[in-house]
């Protein structure tokens, strides 16, 4: 199990601002929302507004304590901040905080003291000038984990589009009385205005040519999870509870065209199918998309009994189901984009979505953010006790070990959020409580030698002979590169042992390597430690070794192969056993046993590799909790994520 990756000195400047030398830093108060635009990192936390490089390191900050003024017939309210040792009347919480990068803003909304909505529109390069301030609701006015913000894009024509924030805010069956004061024309999902344009209603107006058009919730409880937009289609994901208790995880696509009015209008519905046994418990707790595509592709974490005990790493695809014309014979059974009847209707089914795949099973996962490297899927999954882990998974949906990246020293859980550097695209933001990290998305160079640098399957990860060390991909040229394929491989080196009709038995050796095309003319193979005869000329990436006895000894028989590879070599240390003795129980164990010794299985036995098959898979049954990769697999998940 990797442990830290590094030690947290602390280097404090002014109290309760710390920048931590490997890169870290601490703020005066918890983190409540973050953002990352370009080489900009944004954090809100209680009292202040942070704007940080995209290395962590203070640019400036805003405090978020001041003296609010009531509105005059001119204008609304105003938020007039004060020094830190002067007296204030109203705190502004920021529950909604967004990078308008085409606009060069930054729009942070919330509410303050008196419970009423407040928005400001601030210089994205520098937070201290404010460039727009209003009292109004956009988002929610209370501190909501279940409620999401975005911007979105909508295509107005074939030439000209317009930029809206799309709000999706939690909605209770409860709801809570607000002042006179601060009444509201939102509802539960919302298209705002992100310019001035008085004809339309201002800066974050919902209006639309007279209309208010929004999506209203039925009777029912609705927690957003994640909201995005790929293309012209704007997804939404979110947990619905009806008065029976029972959860629901629901997707809505959104088409992104012509107005507010037609964009909202346009919802489709889906629900997502997380188990047959139990899933009405079953919980989102965190989104990414998968880059790429088409398909769309999703990865979720989900609560499969409601408590966040067992969590489980899920993949979809969400690909937009936009066909045919909503009726009023068939709206959906939660939203509607018009009046809403009293309660909802049990016989409504909106269209079921099955996983492509259960990934990874761990306790308490609470984030995970997905990258593309090459043709691998990275996650990079966070926890509640403050584990960082990152999980390669392949184009076949094969995994390689989960390794830890970054482990928490006081077990605080990791927001639902990851965000990737987009500067260097080497390291992923984490927020815990009152920290900021930025991780390294690997640390290739920990791996000593060629053989440790292959045999961790690092997608970041290649062997530069010139430079004789593990780097990431880009810090090393083309023609030096050693690396592993692109798809999974539980080894670097594997073998077969092969018997032929007259006994004759071979030892088949193949290398899972990628290199370039001079080096594998180059290629050549050395066995020693057994008596054996070469047999047919090596061929990248294969060599073959003709041994000189028909059977193996019981304590097995050791053999050394050295390979070379242009400039490098590489030495493998096997152990022939004698395939017909591999016996023993549980099935699956003494299955991977077998493949694992270059035999074949056939038949529930193990025998040699040319008269079996070459898959475990076939003998295992999935058990809830306990898939076949755990039982399967070469990496150890107990010793892997036992707390240290």
């Amino acid at each position: 199990m990797f442990g830290f990756l590094c030690l947290l000195f602390i280097l404090c400047g002014e109290p309760g601002l710390c920048l931590e030398e490997h890169g870290g830093f601490t703020f005066d108060g918890d983190i409540r929302r973050f953002a990352v635009a370009t080489n900009t990192v944004y954090i809100a936390t209680q009292e202040k507004l942070y704007q940080l490089s995209h290395d962590l390191v203070l640019v400036r900050s805003l405090t978020l304590r001041g003296i609010l003024r009531d509105g005059t017939d001119m204008g609304g309210a105003q938020f007039n901040r004060v020094s830190d040792s002067a007296q204030w009347n109203s705190t502004f919480s920021i529950n909604v905080l967004m990078p308008f990068v085409g606009n060069e803003s930054l729009i942070s909304c919330g509410g303050t003291d008196g419970g009423c909505g407040y928005c400001e529109v601030l210089d994205l390069k520098d937070i201290s000038k404010s460039l727009h301030s209003e009292q109004i609701q956009v988002g929610p006015v209370e501190r909501s984990d279940a409620s999401v913000a975005v911007l979105v894009n909508v295509k107005k024509d074939p030439i000209k589009s317009e930029t809206f924030i799309l709000t999706a805010v939690q909605s209770k069956k409860e709801k809570p009385e607000k002042p006179e004061k601060c009444l509201s024309d939102s509802h539960t999902v919302n298209l705002h205005n992100t310019d001035n344009d008085v004809r339309r209603g201002g800066i974050f107006s919902i209006s639309d040519e007279g209309y208010k058009p929004s999506i209203k919730v039925k009777d029912v409880d609705v927690e957003f999870v994640d909201g995005f937009q790929i293309s012209s289609t704007i997804y939404l994901l979110s947990n619905v509870r009806s008065g029976s208790g029972n959860n629901r995880v629901r997707l809505i696509w959104l088409e992104g065209k012509s107005s507010k009015t037609q964009t909202l209008k346009s919802f489709r519905g889906a629900t997502l199918r997380v188990s047959d046994v139990g899933g009405e418990h079953s919980r989102l707790v965190a989104s990414s998309v998968i880059p790429g595509g088409p398909p769309v592709l999703w990865s979720g974490v989900f609560s499969v009994d409601g408590t966040g005990t067992n969590t489980e790493l899920l993949v979809f695809d969400i690909s937009p189901d936009l066909t045919g014309g909503k009726t009023d014979s068939d709206p959906d059974p939660d939203f509607c984009s018009g009046t809403c009847p009293k309660s909802a209707d049990p016989k409504q089914t909106p269209k079921t979505l099955k996983p492509k795949t259960v990934l990874f099973r761990q306790s308490y996962m609470t984030s995970v953010l997905t990258v593309k490297q090459k043709t691998w899927m990275v996650f990079f999954i966070g926890t509640a006790d403050g584990q960082l882990i990152k999980l390669a998974v392949d184009k076949n949906y094969h995994t390689t070990c989960p390794r830890v990246l970054y482990r928490a020293s006081d077990n605080r859980p990791v927001f639902p959020k990851i965000h990737l550097d987009q500067v260097d695209h080497k390291h992923v933001y984490v927020a815990l409580r009152n920290q900021m990290k930025r991780v390294p998305v690997s640390n290739c160079s920990t791996y000593r030698n060629v053989h440790e640098c292959l045999s961790a399957q690092d997608p970041y990860c290649v062997w530069c002979h010139s430079k004789n060390s593990c780097t990431f991909e880009d810090d090393c040229k083309d023609s030096e590169r050693l690396s592993t394929p692109d798809d999974f491989q539980q080894k670097v080196v594997s073998y077969k042992l092969v018997k032929n009709n007259i006994g004759q038995l071979s030892l088949i050796i193949q290398t899972h390597l990628t290199v370039k095309q001079t080096d594998q003319l180059n290629f050549a193979c050395q066995f020693s430690g057994t008596s054996c005869r070469n047999g047919p000329s090596p061929q990248f990436p294969q060599c073959t070794c003709i041994l000189t006895t028909g059977t193996l000894p019981a304590e097995g028989l050791p053999v050394t192969v050295r390979f070379r590879l242009g400039n490098v070599s590489l030495t493998e240390q096997l152990k022939l056993t004698n395939c017909s003795e591999i016996r023993g129980s549980p099935t699956s164990v003494l299955c991977q046993r077998c493949i694992n010794s270059g035999c074949g299985w056939i038949n529930n036995s193990c025998s040699w590799a040319n008269q079996g098959v070459d898959n475990c898979w076939q003998t295992v049954h999935l058990l809830p909790h306990h898939s076949a990769e755990v039982l399967l697999s070469p990496c150890s998940y107990r010793t892997m994520f036992a707390k240290q």
